[in-house]
């Protein structure tokens, strides 16, 4: 079983998010704590990939086509971090 923890920043957003989209996060998260990242696979919808340039090391899923869930894997501590859940934002802040 896989632990997820997500960021301030993310908490903040998760909370605002319209309730389809908090739907969509909460089977995300549902399969990477039981199944891990690689669980992600599955399902084509999520469309899962490495990010590049300044989010090298991170990892993004679509929850639709428009708001994204990015996060870290730490497989020595079958741990994933969310860093954030935005609109497409991939902005540093």
């Amino acid at each position: 079983m896989w632990d997820v923890y997500e960021s301030k920043v993310a908490e903040k957003n998760i909370d605002k998010l319209p309730k389809n989209i908090l739907e969509k996060y909460e089977f995300w998260r549902n399969i990477v704590q039981v199944s891990g990242p690689e669980g992600l696979k599955e399902f084509k919808g999520f469309k899962d990939h490495a990010l590049k340039g300044d989010w090298v090391g991170h990892r993004s899923s679509y929850l639709n086509a428009s708001y994204r869930v990015i996060y870290l894997i730490d497989k020595s501590e079958v741990k994933v971090f969310v860093i954030d859940v935005n609109n497409h934002d991939y902005r540093r802040k």
